[in-house]
């Protein structure tokens, strides 16, 4: 990853305190698992920012190295990585994902 691909990857996730890197946009998701985690998002009624990694080979090859995970979608809360679509699935079904979004959201 180039230092301006983590730059502007390290300046995505701070900017908003949540933010979604997928494939495609939240109206127009271009695969499954973008697709779920919007779902589980906007169940949840949270605010969030995505960033379309389609669009930017730099973001879609920089963000797998910058979180260590090499799929995407990837969940960002307060700048913290939290997961793919299976494991927003999972802190969904647990209730762990909300309690951390409303924890987010009370800051």
């Amino acid at each position: 990853m180039t230092d301006d691909s983590n730059a502007r990857i390290d300046a995505l996730v701070k900017a908003s305190p949540v933010v979604l890197f997928m494939k495609g946009s939240p109206l127009f998701p271009q695969c499954g698992f973008s697709s779920r985690a919007i779902a589980i998002l906007n169940h949840l009624e949270v605010e969030f920012e995505s960033v379309d990694v389609l669009q930017d080979q730099g973001i879609r090859q920089g963000i797998k190295a910058y979180s260590d995970w090499p799929t995407i979608p990837q969940l960002y809360v307060d700048g913290e990585f939290v997961g793919g679509s299976d494991i927003m699935m999972e802190m969904y079904e647990s209730g762990e994902l909300a309690q951390l979004l409303e924890k987010q959201a009370a800051n």
